[in-house]
């Protein structure tokens, strides 16, 4: 007789039959459908539904072909869930009810969490998959902060203005607000269906004239304060795009955006005083509970450095003093007997005066070179170094040597003094460039005090200063120790007026102005008839943005802004003479600088911020966002801040507490083959590159793993190359969140890209990878709610039942409770997610599932899978949202480990130990001692004569003579 079975006869032979019930049998097909929960698990985590099976003479066939025709004739989907339905409805219900809003009228006696992400930048790609990674974190944070009892601030806002929106108005001629707009309804629209518990009644954006009037209120009091000012400034200009940029825009010598050539021009700008705040800034990095590395770049980026600044004589080419000094920054004072030559910048102001005839054409090409590069690409240490003689010369003040004056570009002219005291035999960049150039080297200093002519590389350390002394001046460090020595010069250099004392800064002041029309104004007009600036009244604003039909770059340099006509010309109102006003706008950074203070007050029109508001609410607690932004917005959002403490706006000196950088999502592995000249493949690790080679993306079911490597399935030699990227639309590995919600839906995104590894760390995307998480969350919903009815529907209630937990089950509850609480608090959501799974496998395994149970592992799933979570509280028999429900707490009773290893003794000696049960009795203990396999060997046909047995603390065995079996008294 053939009897029929299914995939739990195969993948799960230990299940009681009376337990795969759910069989449908059809005589006129001989096949019947399998509706048992414990169908869908041949993987370990549930299929994607359930499966037929057609009994032939014996042999199961899988009618697969049949179900698919059934599908189509019924148009009828399968999924391991009906999140399709589950979470439009929940989304709409959050939106309808406000149930993430948070009111302005708080109980402020309870405790607050301030959560925030980085402001994004509404592009017109929209989100991809890497975007929610760190939105999907903050959220989690949110939720539980919610359920703890915590009033909680999770908001949402743009920061809309900036070069991408006003470079596709330039090439589409579309107004750039009406893209910035159009670009933003995506976004929201692509948040909202991730389910994002965002209070969407604070939402802002940098374009509003109601938020921007506080930008520019803030530069009004920068100005009051000398903190903001005009000066002439060498920038990167951009004559294709018209605006200068920041150094971070410039890779190469030309612009990040669209590549065109950039070159280094002094230009008048306004800037603002960052290095006032320069060593607070530093200081105050300790006591921030932020990533190391982001504090390390923050402290190399201010570069904090105690030094003196000397000055050299100039001499002509023919060995005459000029009535001019240069004067040089030096952290090494101590070496000044080593300097054999200077260098100055190109764009050295003085430069001009200490140039010869016969070099001045030589300089002048070189200066034009060197305006093509940015700040960085001239100060990489891997770099060449280049540079050219002046012609002139300077008078070394110590040893009175004509050393010569040299232009070479890795020193720059916004740092220091703009010039340098060259020491080749103590400074790796300075012996590089006088190897090249044939300048002497002389050694001054030594680490064990002996000279050294070693002049295969620089000592760049401390030691004992050699070759230091001149009695003619009054300067004899010979013999001292570096800093003794250098104290010594830089008090020799005050007495004689050589130079002074110097705690100088890498950290330049904030270039503030640019040349682009998609921008806040800066509130300041100039008078025509002395061009002094006249600050605007605070009454007056905000200075609404003009409207422009033509944004492209002005031929002469001016911004776009200056072809609004009626609107640049205007009057002073405190004098009534005619002005003009600044045509140039605030750089992208402005807006984002403080616009964690307006979510605190989004629509108070009278002030920046509330200040009881402001007090309750700040600081942010934790922040989370890219790397990309460890230093220029987070130090300029601190600067701002600092300020705004100081003129009492804010009552804290920093603005975020915690800041957290989520790692970077990489698009799908790619598979590449190398091929020669002949189209043959070639092994990776055998490739001739002095050979004809060309490359071949492989695709995936071509590829198969071998060990730590991937080779070709067809010739498993050849070793093949893979590589995952940054996704970019160029690379055309861009994933689209709204492809992977419309077949998985949002929760299993969410939940797999916390899944996915730490979320520190970079990771591979896996489309195939969310097909897990995506069934674990199907295997909970049947779990709760059944397995689904023919036409692939669910009851509307739910399996469980109103019963007392077991012990057993209280414990597994408890312990996932526990993990998920302590991983949530650590921002280890990945495995926080395992131990959910861990549950889900171990309540699979029971006969009964009580409702008090589920209700409080519902919960702990909620911040995580937040629609499926609402929709299985609502079936466990609860009206509202569990949304403000309080997070389940752990009981220690069930987290103790009931079992304890018992040692076993064998007439008297220890032998091995045994695992059991507290409260275990003598009987239980010796039977798993019989069979432990190391004790069965001492026990094996020996006969008992007695058993000692200490309850929880030890079993001795006493062996008798006779050759009986064990376990016989």
């Amino acid at each position: 007789m053939n009897i029929p079975f299914c995939l739990c006869n195969q993948i799960l032979p230990f299940t009681p039959f009376s337990q795969r019930k759910f069989l449908s049998f059809s005589q006129k097909s001989r096949s019947f459908n399998c509706r048992s929960k414990f169908c869908y698990d041949p993987s370990g985590f549930g299929s994607l539904g359930c499966y037929r099976f057609e009994v032939r003479k014996g042999v199961i066939r899988s009618s697969v072909s049949e179900v698919q025709e059934e599908k189509q004739e019924k148009q009828v989907v399968r999924r391991a869930y009906p999140f399709h339905e589950i979470e439009p409805k929940w989304q709409r219900y959050w939106e309808d009810h406000h149930s993430f809003q948070t009111s302005d009228d708080i109980d402020t006696s309870k405790p607050k969490f301030y959560v925030l992400d980085m402001f994004p930048y509404p592009s017109g790609a929209g989100l991809h998959v890497g975007h929610p990674l760190g939105y999907t974190a903050t959220d989690i944070l949110a939720r539980y902060k919610r359920m703890q009892g915590y009033n909680v601030l999770h908001p949402m806002g743009w920061d809309a203005f900036g070069l991408p929106a006003e470079q596709y108005a330039i090439e589409t001629g579309t107004h750039p607000k009406f893209t910035t707009l159009r670009n933003i309804n995506r976004f929201r629209s692509q948040l909202k269906s991730l389910g994002f518990s965002y209070d969407w009644d604070r939402e802002i954006s940098t374009i509003e004239p109601e938020y921007y009037k506080w930008t520019q209120w803030i530069f009004l009091q920068l100005l009051k304060r000398g903190l903001a000012y005009q000066a002439e400034v060498p920038v990167n200009w951009c004559p294709a795009l018209g605006t200068v940029l920041a150094n971070e825009e410039v890779v190469d010598g030309v612009s990040e955006r669209g590549g065109h050539p950039v070159v280094r021009k002094p230009m008048r700008q306004w800037n603002l005083r960052i290095t006032a705040y320069a060593d607070r800034l530093l200081q105050d990095l300790d006591d921030l509970d932020w990533p190391e590395s982001v504090k390390d770049m923050q402290r190399n980026w201010i570069g904090r450095s105690e030094g003196a600044e000397m000055e050299f004589l100039v001499l002509d080419d023919n060995g005459r003093e000029r009535d001019i000094k240069i004067t040089v920054y030096t952290t090494r004072p101590d070496t000044i007997f080593g300097a054999t030559y200077l260098v100055v910048a190109p764009e050295h102001s003085l430069l001009p005066s200490f140039v010869s005839p016969v070099q001045s054409k030589s300089v002048d090409e070189y200066k034009e070179l060197a305006s093509r590069k940015s700040d960085l690409e001239r100060t990489e240490l891997q770099k060449e170094k280049t540079g050219v003689f002046s012609g002139y010369y300077a008078k070394n003040p110590a040893n009175g040597e004509a050393i010569p004056i040299w232009v070479a570009d890795y020193v720059l002219g916004s740092y220091g003094t703009g010039a340098i005291m060259a020491v080749p035999a103590h400074d790796a960049r300075d012996y590089e460039f006088a190897i090249k150039y044939d300048i002497p080297i002389r050694w001054v200093l030594n680490p064990d005090g002996e000279e050294s002519n070693d002049l295969l590389k620089a000592y760049a350390g401390e030691g004992i200063a050699i070759n230091s002394s001149n009695l003619a001046v009054g300067l004899d460090i010979n013999g001292l120790l570096s800093k003794v020595a250098a104290s010594k010069v830089i008090e020799w250099a005050a007495r004689t007026g050589n130079g002074k004392k110097k705690v100088n800064y890498k950290l330049r002041d904030w270039l503030f102005a640019r040349q682009r029309y998609w921008g806040e104004p800066i509130p300041v007009i100039f008078l025509e008839d002395t061009r002094e600036s006249v600050p605007l009244l605070e009454t007056e604003l905000p200075l609404a943005l003009p409207e422009l039909d033509d944004f492209t770059p002005t031929s002469t340099g001016e911004p776009p802004l200056s072809k609004a006509g009626s609107w640049v010309k205007t009057t002073d109102p405190l004098s009534g003479k005619p002005a003009r006003r600044e045509t140039n706008t605030m750089p992208q950074w402005a807006g984002s600088c403080w616009y964690y203070l307006r979510y605190m007050d989004p629509k108070n029109s009278k002030e920046l911020v509330d200040k009881k508001k402001e007090i309750y609410w700040s600081p942010v607690d934790v922040y989370v966002g890219g790397a990309e932004h460890a230093v220029l917005h987070l130090l300029y959002a601190r600067f701002w801040h600092k300020v705004l403490y100081d003129i009492g706006v804010v009552s804290t000196k920093e603005p975020f507490k915690r800041v957290i950088n989520q790692g970077i999502i990489l698009g799908e592995v790619q598979y590449m083959a190398y091929k020669d000249s002949e189209g043959n493949y070639v092994s990776a690790d055998s490739v001739n590159t002095s050979e004809e080679i060309h490359q071949e993306i492989i695709p995936e079911e071509k590829v198969m793993k071998s060990g730590d490597a991937f080779v070709l399935k067809t010739d498993p030699d050849i070793l093949l190359i893979a590589r995952a990227h940054k996704m970019s639309k160029s690379r055309g590995n861009v994933v689209n969140p709204d492809d992977v919600v419309s077949e998985y839906g949002a929760d299993s995104l969410r939940l797999y890209e916390m899944f996915m590894g730490p979320f520190r760390d970079s990771k591979t995307w896996s489309t195939s990878g969310i097909e897990g998480v995506y069934r674990f969350l199907g295997r909970t919903w049947r779990l709760i709610v059944g397995s689904p009815l023919p036409d692939g529907s669910f009851i509307d209630g739910t399996v469980t039942i109103d019963e007392e937990p077991t012990s057993e089950q209280l414990k597994s509850l408890h312990r996932c409770i526990a993990k998920v609480t302590e991983e949530i608090e650590g921002t280890r959501f990945n495995t926080g997610i395992s131990a959910m799974m861990e549950f889900i496998n171990a309540a699979y395994k029971w006969d009964k599932l009580p409702r008090s149970v589920f209700e409080d592992f519902v919960l702990l799933l909620s911040p995580y899978a937040p629609h499926i979570a609402e929709e299985l509280w609502f079936r466990l028999g609860n009206s509202a949202s569990l949304a403000y429900e309080p997070f389940p707490e752990a009981n220690p009773f069930f987290l103790k480990d009931s079992s304890i290893v018992l040692p076993v003794q064998i007439n008297g000696k220890t032998r091995g130990t045994i695992q059991v049960e507290e409260g275990c009795s003598e009987d239980d203990a010796f039977s798993l001692a019989t069979q432990d396999e190391k004790l069965f060997k001492y026990l094996d046909g020996k006969s008992v004569k007695k058993r000692i047995f200490v309850p929880g603390k030890i079993l001795n065995v006493i062996l008798g003579p006779q050759n009986v079996k064990a376990g016989v008294r």
